[in-house]
């Protein structure tokens, strides 16, 4: 039987890394998480064959922890709007954080002889789980508006750094003490790793949380990882090795594609929806535009470029954009869609919108494959975008949000902003997008404007 579990361990890690590798392409994602879903399973049903498992009572125990866990993710995951995803992912990674905390937990609590290394990493994926879980739900209540205000106070870094380093003291008296310790010395060591995760959260703005989510994506593998080692069980240490290292990498992808360190996004003000900041002075006026007006631009266009943002999102406007697509489609007009990296809440959230809309994969472009192109766009129809097509990313020293890459939305003949009014993005700059010559400012709700241009372009 020892053989069979092996195996089966085996044949759920390969489907794992085999389901990542298909994600990596849209249109082969689902695929793959397909795949990872069977390779979850086959962990799963062998985990009730494994030795110790003895006894009625600890099979009753798993049976109602997979119903009730599965029961809820079915009904939640129906029921979620695509709008709602990256609240739902952060929730769903704190689980898993959470899990691996838990685990930990346990194995302390036992007071079964270990190793001191084994007692060691214990503790590490007891606090990197319990900080994953703490800030993911502080992630989740950001983006689900339950937690609107950004909390910072006087030397907050410093009260951080300090609460972190007595939740390692607290770790290593554990992890160096075998089984000498108390339950209230691992009580303290999780309220304060719990402390560590929200004091760390509170203070980042609401549109960082893509690279917030990642970096937690990453440490929830770490923990799974670490406590597949405790557990002996290969499965979460290649589970966990796997999803620790994409996080990682995605975390670090979208640091550069905000051209900002890891550390400036945990600890700087940038993107706390603070008070604008001005970063030199801001020539020219907004020139509104009517949705009638717009609508006979693009549809006598030969080639339109649309970039989506986080406010495309708000609106859930993206069915009636797919609908203004095929509408100018049919006139001739060649569309594409560009995609930031950093678009809005959590890493592919555009593209996941447009995705669920109808969207083909073949008309959707990262930054490096569109930017070019927008010199020979008629138009550029910006909806709810803001910081990632500020011209003053490549222009002004001063700027916080210099030598981020942009899409080049500035760079077409014409511009055409879909905006709800006149405030300034997450970074709190003024965007001279909408100064410029040969742009264009369209007020309205998202959803309504989009609605109102598909009217114009059916009557022509």
């Amino acid at each position: 039987m020892g053989f069979v579990i092996e195996v089966a361990y085996f044949v759920a890690a390969v489907l794992f890394i085999y389901g990542l590798k298909k994600m990596s392409s849209p249109v082969t994602a689902r695929r793959g998480i397909v795949w990872a879903g069977v390779g979850m399973l086959v962990a799963v049903l062998v985990t009730f064959f494994q030795p110790g498992l003895h006894g009625v009572g600890n099979y009753l125990l798993m049976f109602i922890a997979i119903v009730i866990g599965g029961g809820v993710a079915w009904v939640s995951g129906k029921r979620v709007a695509m709008t709602d995803m990256p609240q739902m992912i952060a929730l769903y990674n704190g689980m898993g954080g959470g899990a691996a905390a838990a685990i930990a937990g346990v194995e302390l609590v036992r007071h079964e002889p270990m190793t001191l290394t084994v007692q060691l990493i214990a503790v590490l994926g007891a606090l990197i789980g319990t900080v994953a879980f703490s800030g993911s739900l502080i992630a989740f209540a950001k983006l689900q508006g339950l937690q609107r205000k950004t909390i910072r106070f006087p030397n907050q870094k410093f009260v951080n750094m300090a609460v972190f380093a007595v939740a390692v003291l607290f770790g290593l008296i554990i992890g160096l003490s075998g089984t000498g310790y108390s339950g209230g010395l691992l009580f303290v060591f999780f309220l304060l790793a719990l402390s560590f995760g929200v004091m760390m959260t509170v203070p980042i703005g609401g549109a960082d949380m893509p690279v917030v989510i990642s970096l937690y994506n990453a440490l929830t593998g770490l923990a799974v990882g670490f406590e597949g080692f405790v557990l002996g069980n290969p499965a979460m240490m290649i589970a966990g090795i796997v999803v620790g290292s994409a996080g990682t990498l995605l975390t670090q992808l979208m640091a550069k594609a905000m051209n900002r360190s890891l550390a400036n996004v945990l600890f700087s003000n940038f993107g706390s929806g603070g008070a604008a900041v001005q970063a030199g002075e801001v020539s020219g006026s907004l020139k509104p535009i009517e949705a009638s007006d717009a609508g006979v631009m693009m549809a006598y266009a030969n080639k339109v470029i649309i970039v989506p943002g986080y406010g495309m999102a708000v609106a859930q406007a993206q069915h009636k954009i797919w609908e203004l697509t095929e509408l100018l489609g049919e006139r001739g007009v060649t569309v594409k869609f560009a995609i930031h990296p950093v678009a809005g809440r959590m890493p592919g959230h555009m593209n996941v919108l447009l995705a669920e809309a109808g969207v083909p994969y073949d008309m959707i472009f990262d930054l490096d494959e569109i930017n070019n192109e927008f010199a020979s766009a008629d138009v550029a129809l910006v909806i709810g975008a803001n910081d990632v097509v500020n011209p003053v990313a490549r222009t002004n020293p001063d700027s916080p949000i210099y030598g981020m890459p942009i899409l080049n939305a500035d760079k077409a003949q014409n511009v055409i902003v879909i905006k709800r009014g006149q405030g300034t993005g997450f970074s709190g700059v003024e965007n001279a997008l909408f100064f410029e010559d040969n742009t264009r400012m369209l007020y309205g709700d998202g959803q309504k404007v989009a609605g109102e241009l598909i009217q114009t372009v059916k009557s022509l």
